[in-house]
Order: structure tokens, then sequence, then C-alpha cells
């Protein structure tokens, strides 16, 4: 049975988070499944993954994909994220990630995230639809000036693996960024931008549906059992039968439906609001010039972007509950926070907030593959935050496998499981610990 990690009222799929996505983007529906569907694949997980997945099985392969979502399509962390086109979606460094998989395999995963930061651009002109992209690239900002130093490594870590940068000043960086009392220099990292996140999902999913992938919703897999070569994923309605199965569930991954992925994902809280529409006058006032999307460089990152109308997207790790009345808290601090990095924007109020989980692991880094023990089953999860480009990127892979030799054909960094995290139950106890360290070590941090 599944025990959720955070306060129950996360996973109620029946349930859409009132986010500015949805305020902004027409949601379509699709249908329940009713009766028995047989398949070649199923896909279980109706967000950016998942969609990619069955959208290049179905028209790339011609192979009979079907894809079973707990909600609504994209109900998750696809229709909950900032829209940042951002990479890389690990928590090592670059310099780490050379020491453990050697140059060779590090550059080809960054070729790889690179390629993946113009997907969405190219899959929305091939199939007509509109992702409402924003800026070039991304930023890091430094949040206090001894984090500009970390900037410069950064910046030849990048160029280090085939990646353009180019590091500005404080100064520079106010004339083509931002100001405010957080900022101390800034890092452009090529490729990427912003996007409407509904938009690009519901895209996806439709492009998906035209190429013959069926998409089902409200259709939770509450017992897996098999039937020879056959696997039986059983519904609320009904049933679907496949030779190959994808996990593509990411930060919502339960445990208990398969034991190969039973406790390899460490799911963490982000949390999003939206301000009013802001005035040429206080964005003046902050200054506040860019479009391109920006993270800070706190382990307990702020992520935040100016959306074309003139709105102001601020996101904040936090809250290891999930609780109603934490979400509340969260909010209230979220709202001060953009006071203090802004003052110009203090007392601002805000239209929009929402919360999603993100899919940490013990690897720190994705995992796309093929389970050792049970070949027929495929995974794609722990994109760290940074699922947009991952998350597509995954499907991408695993359609490739399974409509080829079944071999699944990633950089080493991505290759292979994550530990299972010891004592599953846990996680949430740790992730409170892990952020009390990062706290203290940013409070001391800020008054050196």
């Amino acid at each position: 049975m599944f025990t959720p990690v955070f306060d129950p009222s996360l996973y109620d799929a029946t349930t859409l988070q009132p986010s500015y996505w949805e305020a902004t983007a027409m949601r379509h529906d699709f249908p329940m499944l009713r009766g028995e569907v047989p398949c070649d694949v199923a896909v279980i997980g109706g967000g950016y993954t998942g969609l990619a997945c069955a959208y290049h099985l179905a028209k790339d392969y011609n192979i009979e994909v079907a894809v079973l979502e707990a909600g609504p399509i994209a109900w998750g962390a696809s229709s909950r994220n900032g829209g940042f086109l951002s990479f890389p979606p690990s928590k090592l460094g670059i310099r780490e990630m050379i020491a453990r998989y050697g140059l060779e395999e590090t550059r080809r995963f960054f070729a790889d995230l690179r390629a993946g930061a113009d997907y969405p651009r190219q899959i929305a002109a091939e199939e007509g639809f509109d992702i409402r992209l924003q800026g070039d690239g991304t930023f890091d900002a430094a949040h206090n000036r001894h984090a500009f130093e970390g900037l410069k490594a950064s910046a030849e870590a990048h160029e280090h693996v085939g990646i353009r940068t180019r590091l500005y000043t404080k100064e520079e960086f106010t004339e083509i960024g931002h100001g405010g009392t957080e900022q101390f220099g800034g890092l452009h990292v090529d490729g990427g931008g912003g996007l409407h996140a509904l938009a690009y999902a519901m895209g996806l999913a439709l492009a998906a549906q035209r190429h013959g992938a069926r998409l089902y919703a409200k259709s939770p897999v509450e017992r897996w059992e098999r039937q020879g070569v056959l696997h039986r994923l059983i519904t609320p309605g009904g049933v679907v039968t496949a030779k190959r199965v994808v996990f593509a569930t990411n930060g919502w991954t339960p445990d208990g439906l398969h034991r190969s992925i039973d406790a390899r994902v460490w799911p963490a809280l982000s949390n999003i609001v939206v301000t009013r529409p802001l005035t040429e006058a206080e964005l003046k006032a902050a200054p506040y010039v860019t479009e391109t999307p920006v993270s800070n460089t706190r382990k307990l990152l702020f992520y935040y972007r100016l959306l074309p109308d003139r709105r102001f997207l601020f996101g904040a790790r936090g809250d290891t509950s999930g609780s109603p009345q934490a979400a509340a808290a969260m909010r209230a601090w979220m709202e001060r926070r953009i006071g203090e990095l802004f003052p110009a924007w203090k007392g601002v109020s805000t239209d929009y907030f929402w919360r999603g989980l993100v899919a940490l692991s013990l690897k720190l880094a994705p995992s796309v593959g093929r389970v050792p023990d049970d070949p027929s089953v495929y995974y794609g999860f722990a994109y760290h935050g940074a699922g947009v480009i991952a998350g597509p990127l995954a499907g991408r892979y695993l359609a490739r496998a399974i409509g080829g030799s079944g071999e699944v054909d990633v950089p080493a960094p991505l290759a292979g499981l994550p530990p299972r995290f010891p004592l599953a139950g846990l996680r949430r106890p740790a992730l409170a610990l892990v952020y009390a360290g990062y706290g203290i070590k940013e409070w001391l941090g800020d008054r050196l």
C-alpha cells in the first residue's frame, strides 16, 4: 500500500493546483480508462517524460502505446514547475561529475542537455502549438559577494564540457538582468529560456494523441500483475495489458508498485508564487529588465522570472510537511522575501500560489534505464528540479531504446538506478535535517 512521504493533500489527484499556468492556458480533457486495453507499451505517468516517450514511440516507431495518469494528464510537476529550460538536472558539480564518470561521458551528457534545450522549440514548430518562449539561456545570480567567486569557477567548468557562458559583474548584471539586495554578479549559461509549463505539456499530449498514442486520465495504477510475458496494470476503471512498461512518475513515484523502483526517489517540495502585474515604474525601481529565467546560488535556491504580462514568478524550496497550514506559512514567507530581495516591491500582492514535488535521489543525478531483473520494465526519473529539459530527454532515450534493440544507451551520469534510501519512512525527516544544515551554512556565509 502506498504511504505518502508528505501530507496526503499533496497526493490528491482529483484536485488541480490553482496555478498561473492553469489560469492562462487551455487544459484538454482525456478519458478515463474503461475496460481492457491491450498495447505494446504501457507508460505510467502522463507528464513530460511519459508524453515525450509516448509521442516518439507512436510517431517514430509505430508502436502501440497507452499512457496512464493518476489525475488529469500533466497533473503533477509538468503543470506545476516554473517553466525553466535549465540544466544540469543534477546536484553533482561538473568537476565532481568528471571525476566520477570521466570527461568524455560528462561532455556527452552536457551535449545532450544542450540539444534538449532546443527540443521544445522544435517540437512546438513541428506540431503547431505555442509554448510562449521567453528569454535566451538562463542566468545564475550570486546571492552574496563570496558566491561570485563560485560563479567564476562554474563558468570555467561549463566551458570545459562545451557549454558557452558569460560572466557579469554586479554592475553589469544590474544593467542587463536585475539589481536588488542579493545580486553580486551573474553568469549567463547558453541554451534554454522560459516557457509556459502547461501549454508545453498539453502540446505534447495532443501531439502524442494525434500520432496514435492513447492517453488515459484519472486512471491510477492500483495493482500490477504478471501474466506470462504480459504486464497487467489494473486501474479503477479498467486494465491495460502490455509487453513492456515505462515508469515515468518522477517525484510522485509510489513505493509498492514494483520492488525494483521502491525507495529510489527522494521527493522534495517546491513552492511558487506569482505577483500581480508590476508597473513599469516598479520594474525600473528594482531594477528588473530581463525575461531570461534566473536561479540564485543559495543551496535552498530561489528561482524567478518575469512573465509576459509583467507578473513576477518566484519559486523556493522549503517546507518538509506539505500540510495546508505549512503552505499558508510558506506563501507568507515567500511574499516577505520578495520584498527583501527587491525593496521597491515590498508589499506587492501575489495572485497565485502552488506547490509540487521534485525528485531527488542518492545518486544526485537522473536515472534512465531498464530494470536489471526485469528487462521489460523501463524507467526515467530524478531530475533534481530541472525536468523541463530532462524529462522529455529521458522520454526520447526510452522511446529510442524500445523502438530499437531494447538497450538504453545514455551518458554514464544517467545510467543505472540510484541506491535505495535506507529506512524509506525517514525520507521526510532526513530532508528536514538537510534543509536545516543548508540554512545554517547560508546564515553563516551571509555574515562573513
